[in-house]
C-alpha cells in the first residue's frame, strides 16, 4: 500500500505532502511516512487503534521501523547522521 501512495505522488509530481488516514488507513499513513521520511512533512491519524493489527503488512512494516529506530543512539548523533542511519 505504501508503494501505491508513493507511485501516486510520483505520477503527479508531488514531492512532499502531509499524509493522513482513518482507522487502518491511519496505520498505512504512518507506515508510508516512516518508510519515506523525505517525502512527508507530517502524519494525521484519526481512530487508528487500539485494534490488534499485528497481522497486517503495514503494521509489520511500521513495527520493524520503530524497532530499528529504537536501537539508534540518537542522543549522540547529529540530525543529519540520524536521518542517514534511517535511510
Amino acid at each position: 500500500m505504501a508503494d501505491d501512495i508513493i507511485r501516486f505522488m510520483d505520477e503527479r509530481q508531488i514531492t512532499m505532502a502531509t499524509i493522513g488516514g482513518h482507522g487502518f488507513g491511519a496505520k498505512v499513513a504512518a507506515a508510508t511516512a516512516a518508510a519515506n521520511m523525505n517525502r512527508f512533512t507530517g502524519v494525521v491519524q484519526y481512530e487508528g487503534g487500539p485494534l490488534n493489527h499485528k497481522y497486517y503488512e503495514a503494521y509489520q512494516e511500521l513495527e520493524s521501523y520503530v524497532q530499528f529506530a529504537n536501537k539508534l543512539p540518537v542522543a549522540s548523533m547529529e540530525g543529519s547522521a540520524a536521518l542517514r542511519a534511517l535511510d
